[in-house]
């Protein structure tokens, strides 16, 4: 029997249409479109509809989710109920998804026609920064702030989050990052929610399990642990010091290192850029930060190329936004939910259910069992 290499690193488990990552180069796009370019451009409802309905806007009619932000009441107050009990947003999550599924007869995909499936998608996409925003004002023992649908997804989102309008700029560059996280190739929340939907079941289902592989710390990630060594630095001047302080104890440095990416990670360049848009002290000396640890790195491991990954200049982004820090690991589910639900379609229109072997690699079997 052949074995997969670990982590099924470099092994190709099934065809996808939605994108792909080439690392080595420093690209990945979605369908036919450069990603990075379309964060540049295009808004998060064009970039939806595209991953979803397969071309861009005017090509195809452009979706809208401000409609299906809102909770029905019952379900708005198991959330509620659940964020007064726990702590973890992503826990406040799962269990309002599929609540909402289970309330709205959005049963196994097995049984769904692909316009049912399309209206699962959205709508199961639509509120999750919804049921994330009302389980952090209920933390913060404050009331929620209902969704507004004549708002883009970006703009309501942080509007439900921090309680007031944001400025344009501030929408923008949380949207950008969010078109910039919305697919990035067979990832293990991905790949997990794929086997899920391999199974049948329903699509609540298969966005929960993503979630619960997103939620583990080799995958998810930690912005905010980036914008707390930002500040812990201070100034550019003490990062060199600093890093090797933490390399020498075996330390991680947060935001930098990729799994994929040999060439700089093209997220963090449009992130970078949003930044930039914002200005400020803080993205000045982030910048400065960045240069001398890349220089640190280099030096560390000269033979390897260690580059800026998408989890730095997004916890700047976020910070200059004004999202509370316990919410920059969950904002990333509001857009990856996009992706994951064209996913679970496309994994569907497989038919056929993901069962791998595994080499048994124990005693001999054969042993007595008699006393």
């Amino acid at each position: 029997m052949d074995i997969a290499p670990p982590g099924l690193k470099g092994l190709a488990v099934a065809d996808t249409a939605l994108g792909s990552v080439r690392g080595e180069e420093g690209f990945f796009h979605y369908r036919q479109h450069d990603a990075s370019e379309l964060a540049r451009q295009r808004s998060l409802e064009d970039v939806w509809t595209l991953q979803l309905r397969g071309h861009l806007p005017p090509a195809a009619a452009a979706i809208d989710p401000g409609p299906l932000r809102a909770l029905p009441e019952a379900v708005a107050e198991l959330v509620d109920a659940t964020a007064a009990l726990v702590r973890d947003p992503m826990v406040t999550l799962r269990a309002g998804l599929l609540a909402l599924g289970d309330h709205e007869g959005r049963g196994p995909i097995l049984d769904r026609d692909r316009a049912q499936l399309d209206d699962d998608a959205l709508r199961l996409a639509a509120v999750v920064p919804t049921i994330l925003a009302r389980h952090h004002r209920i933390r913060l023992g404050a009331a929620p702030v209902a969704p507004d649908p004549e708002l883009g997804h970006a703009a309501d989102y942080l509007r439900m989050a921090t309680g007031s309008a944001p400025s344009p700029d501030a929408a923008r560059a949380v949207e950008q990052y969010l078109v910039a996280t919305v697919d990035h190739g067979f990832n293990a929340s991905t790949f997990t929610g794929r086997v899920v939907a391999s199974t049948g079941a329903d699509m609540a289902g298969a966005l929960v399990a993503a979630i619960g592989a997103l939620t583990g710390p080799l995958h998810g990630g930690a912005p905010s642990r980036c914008i707390q060594m930002i500040e812990e630095i201070g100034e550019p001047a003490r990062a060199a010091d600093w890093v090797r302080n933490r390399l020498d104890n075996g330390e991680k440095i947060m935001g930098f290192g990729h799994a994929v990416y040999r060439a700089e990670d093209p997220r963090g360049v449009v992130l970078r850029e949003a930044a930039e848009g914002l200005g400020g002290d803080l993205v000045a000396r982030a910048a400065g930060i960045e240069q001398e640890i890349l220089g640190v790195l280099a030096e560390w491991k000269p033979d390897q190329r260690i580059v800026t990954n998408v989890e730095f200049w997004a916890s700047v982004v976020l910070e200059l936004a004004g999202l509370p820090r316990a919410m920059f690991t969950p904002t990333f589910s509001v857009s990856r939910s996009v992706g994951w639900t064209a996913h679970v379609i496309e994994q569907h229109g497989v038919g056929k259910i993901m069962r791998p072997s595994a080499r048994y690699v124990g005693p001999v079997p054969g042993v007595s069992v008699r006393t």
